[in-house]
C-alpha cells in the first residue's frame, strides 16, 4: 500500500466498511498515507472517495474497520486531532456574507501559531478580492480562499477535496506550487481529484478506488510502468518488411502498419527500443522521417481499471 508502515503513516485505514442502507459506499478498503507525502485518491463518481475522507475527518463513523489519523481515532480523539489537521471541503466552508480577508483572519485566530493571512492572500492571488464577500467571489477564488483557510493554522496534515476545481490555468499552477511547498515543509497531504494530470504531477502516491475498494496503489511512475504500455509511432521514407521487423522486436512489443510508411509499435517503450528501431532502419538504408513516443498516462490506467461509462 502507498505510504509505508504504521509508524510513519499520516493516515492508516484497514478493512474500512460503510453502507448507506442497501448501498455499500466503502467495502473493505485499506490504505496508508505516509507522513510528509502527497497521497492522491482518484476514482469515478460514487467510488467511495468522499465517504472515506469524511470518515478520516471524523464527520462520519465507520461501520467496521479501523482508521487512524496522525495515530489518533478521528472520532474519539477529535478534540486532540482537529488542531493538527486542515480540511478544504469542495463546498467552501465560509460564511457567505463574510469578506475574504475577514474569513481568513477569523480562521487564523483559532490557531496557536497561524501563518500570516495577508501573505497567504498574496500567495494565492486574492489580495484584490480581500474585501469581497465570499458569495461574490468566483468559483476559483472561493476554492483558493478555502485552501488558505485549510492551511493558515499550520496543520501537520491537510485534506484537499478537488482543490483546483473551477480555477483558470494560472490559478491552478499557483495552487500546485503551494501544495508542493507544503510538502517540502513536511506537511502530509491527502488529495482527492478528478484531474488525473493533477495527481500525476503532485502525488508521491496514488490510490485508485472503485466500488468502495482499492483497485491499484503505488507511485505514479510505478503504476504506469506496471501497465507496460506505450506507443512509438514511426514514419519512414519507404516501407519496411513488417514480418522481419516484428521478428526482431523484443518480446511484448507489437507492430502494425497504419498505412504505407507509417508504423505503430505498442508495449513497453524504453530508450533501448527506440535505439533498436532507429538502428534497424539505418542498417537497411531506410530513412526515419519522424518518431513520436507516447507513454501510457495515469488517465489511461484509470480508464482501464474503472471503465469508460459515465456514473452519476
Amino acid at each position: 500500500m502507498a505510504g509505508g508502515t504504521g509508524s510513519d503513516a499520516a493516515v492508516e485505514i484497514a478493512g474500512l466498511h460503510k453502507a448507506y442502507g442497501a448501498r455499500r459506499a466503502v467495502a473493505g478498503l485499506s490504505l496508508r498515507a505516509g507522513r510528509g507525502r502527497v497521497l492522491a485518491l482518484v476514482g469515478p463518481n460514487g467510488a467511495g472517495k468522499t465517504t472515506t475522507v469524511e470518515i478520516c475527518q471524523g464527520f462520519r463513523r465507520a461501520d467496521a474497520g479501523t482508521v487512524r489519523v496522525l495515530g489518533l481515532d478521528p472520532v474519539t480523539d477529535a478534540r486532540r486531532l482537529k488542531p493538527r489537521v486542515g480540511v478544504m471541503p469542495q463546498g467552501g466552508g465560509a460564511y457567505p456574507g463574510a469578506r475574504a480577508a475577514e474569513m481568513l483572519r477569523l480562521v487564523a485566530a483559532y490557531a496557536a501559531h497561524p501563518l500570516d493571512p495577508d501573505a497567504l492572500l498574496d500567495r494565492l492571488g486574492l489580495r484584490d478580492s480581500a474585501r469581497t464577500s465570499y458569495r461574490r467571489l468566483s468559483g476559483g477564488q472561493q476554492q483558493r480562499l478555502s485552501l488558505a483557510m485549510a492551511i493558515v493554522g499550520r496543520p501537520e496534515l491537510v485534506f484537499l477535496d478537488e482543490p483546483t476545481a473551477g480555477m483558470d490555468p494560472q490559478a491552478r499552477h499557483a495552487t500546485w506550487d503551494l501544495i508542493r511547498s507544503l510538502r517540502r515543509d513536511g506537511v502530509s497531504i491527502v488529495l482527492t481529484t478528478h484531474y488525473l494530470e493533477e495527481a500525476e504531477r503532485l502525488a508521491d502516491d496514488v490510490v485508485v478506488i472503485d466500488h468502495g475498494q482499492v483497485v491499484a496503489a503505488g507511485t505514479p511512475a510505478d503504476l504506469m510502468t506496471d501497465t507496460a504500455g506505450g506507443q512509438l509511432r514511426l514514419s519512414v521514407d519507404g516501407t519496411l518488411p513488417l514480418a522481419e521487423l516484428a521478428r526482431d522486436l523484443p518480446a511484448g512489443i507489437t507492430v502494425t502498419e497504419q498505412r504505407p510508411g507509417d508504423y505503430l509499435l505498442e508495449g513497453a517503450i524504453e530508450p533501448d527500443l527506440v535505439a533498436l528501431v532507429v538502428g534497424w532502419c539505418a542498417a537497411r538504408g531506410v530513412l526515419v522521417i519522424e518518431l513520436r513516443v507516447r507513454r501510457r498516462s495515469l488517465e489511461d490506467l484509470f480508464l482501464e481499471l474503472t471503465g469508460t461509462e459515465l456514473r452519476s
